[in-house]
């Protein structure tokens, strides 16, 4: 038995699976909250991550005792980005700065500032998401505590350290704190003096398949497992997911429609973007990279409709049938927490254009996919600008059961788009396979094997020219409110 942990934003999700991957059981946290005690903050308390990790785990104790003492190795996957701040006896300082926090944009022009060879380092931009800028921050506004840090931790990271005691990371998650050679895969020194850190502040550094640590004796005793547990570097979530999916080869992708929407393809040589906030990063396994593109606000962005409309979000998707027609007159702006990706903006907010007597529930329902899909597409345009080829890619995430949705993504794109069969594919799967690996030694390709496809969708090539020329009067909608200020205003 293998055991996945998956911290997300919201809470928790454990899960075990047998040795041939079958899932035996899994359990979750309560929701978390996020504090934003500012505009542009989100913040959250390490203790409420460390309190949903027990739940799931005497939830497992609970439900399945037997498989829960059978695990022999756990995984680790999380949110990315967090700056999680420990003194010398390893305490939290303060909240962790959340990956989607956006306070920090002029300290990403001073890091490039102080490094200017930061892009050639990295592969990329710094954005205000990155955890090394989160630090000059704290630098300048709380220099206390900033001369209290001892050690620096990504979220899952932070409970590497409660479950093992061990200060470790693996190289997917900590490529994206701006502080990592990524062709190196391993810690920067110029960076990390531009932040005025060093590396007796970071953990060590771990391929996502390779073993950290175990157990601490007496949680191992709490929950009935063996002491000889041990625990794999895993990888962010996005990574995780990844290695859920089995895309871990060359050109293989992913398009993740959840709270955010993230497009991910895989590589064996890094592909720097050195105009475009997008990431190339390490992957979870040995020689391998990744770029990602992040839109903050995917579904969130057709909830924020619904709640508008005091309607259903599932009623209203179910309500638009399956079947592609003309782009909706009205344009959706997804922006509603800012812009990561493609484009690094962080005052800038979601608008409408186009409304009239006539629009109705299923036009802005059907405006908010629409708008989504144009923002990914702008991250597709991205990547294919830097070289990475996007021929085909696995859909995922609550928002791929629209068939609707992804043939509008499929069309964008002029790609087939395939969905898995499992429903259980995840970033929690892909840590308890990591886990697997980390166990056994076993050949990765031989473990993160692809899922079965459960259907195709094609982009509709008679509606291609209409909706390429609706993306374009979106950009150009983009372009309007940038002009305007409208983020600014708020």
């Amino acid at each position: 038995m293998f055991l996945g942990i998956d911290l997300g934003t919201s809470g928790v999700k454990s899960v075990i699976i047998d040795d041939n991957q079958a899932f035996i059981g899994e359990s979750t946290s309560k929701s978390f909250d996020v504090s934003r005690p500012h505009f542009g903050w989100s913040e959250q308390d390490p203790a409420i991550w460390w309190d949903g990790v027990c739940q799931t785990l005497d939830g497992l104790k609970a439900s399945h005792p037997k498989e829960l003492a059978a695990v022999k190795a756990i995984g680790l996957s999380g949110q990315m980005y967090g700056a999680t701040v420990l003194d010398a006896a390893d305490k939290p300082l303060r909240p962790s700065i959340l990956w989607n926090d956006t306070r920090t944009e002029k300290q990403c022009v001073e890091l490039e500032r102080r490094e200017p060879k930061l892009r050639s380092i990295v592969g990329r931009k710094p954005t205000p998401g990155v955890t090394a800028v989160k630090l000059l921050w704290l630098e300048e506004f709380e220099p206390e505590l900033f001369a209290k840090v001892k050690t620096v931790l990504l979220p899952k990271d932070y409970l590497r350290l409660m479950l093992s005691g061990d200060k470790a990371s693996d190289m997917a998650d900590s490529s994206g704190t701006i502080w990592m050679d990524i062709s190196k895969r391993d810690w920067s020194a110029e960076l990390l003096n531009a932040s005025h850190m060093d590396k007796a502040q970071m953990p060590k550094l771990y391929e996502g398949t390779e073993a950290t640590g175990r157990i601490r004796p007496e949680l191992a005793a709490r929950w009935g497992m063996s002491p000889n547990v041990v625990i794999a570097g895993g990888g962010g979530d996005n990574a995780c997911g990844a290695c859920g999916t089995g895309v871990i080869g060359e050109g293989e992708g992913t398009v993740s429609l959840g709270t955010s929407g993230v497009l991910f393809v895989s590589m064996k040589t890094p592909r720097p973007s050195y105009e475009y906030a997008i990431e190339t990063l390490c992957h979870s396994v040995p020689g391998t990279w990744h770029q990602m593109s992040v839109i903050l606000s995917a579904t969130s962005c057709l909830n924020w409709v619904a709640k508008l409309l005091k309607r259903n979000a599932a009623e209203l998707v179910t309500e638009l049938g399956t079947a592609l027609t003309a782009p909706s007159s009205v344009l959706f702006v997804p922006f509603l927490d800012g812009s990561w990706s493609p484009h690094s903006d962080t005052e800038i907010r979601g608008a409408l254009f186009g409304l009239q007597h006539s629009t109705d529930d299923a036009e802005m329902a059907r405006a908010a996919l629409q708008g989504v899909a144009f923002a990914l597409r702008e991250c597709a345009d991205a990547f294919r600008a830097t070289g990475t080829s996007i021929d085909r890619l696995l859909a995922i995430g609550g928002g791929s059961r629209s068939d609707l949705w992804l043939s509008m993504i499929a069309t964008l794109f002029g790609i087939e788009l395939r969905v898995p069969e499992s429903s259980e594919l995840g970033a929690a799967f892909g840590a308890a396979r990591l886990a697997m690996i980390a166990h056994s030694g076993a050949n990765p390709a031989d473990v993160l094997t692809r899922p079965k496809i459960n259907r195709t969708i094609a982009p509709n090539t008679g509606l291609s020219v209409a909706y390429d020329q609706s993306y374009s009067e979106w950009r150009h909608a983009i372009a309007q409110i940038r002009m305007r200020g409208v983020g600014k205003t708020l």
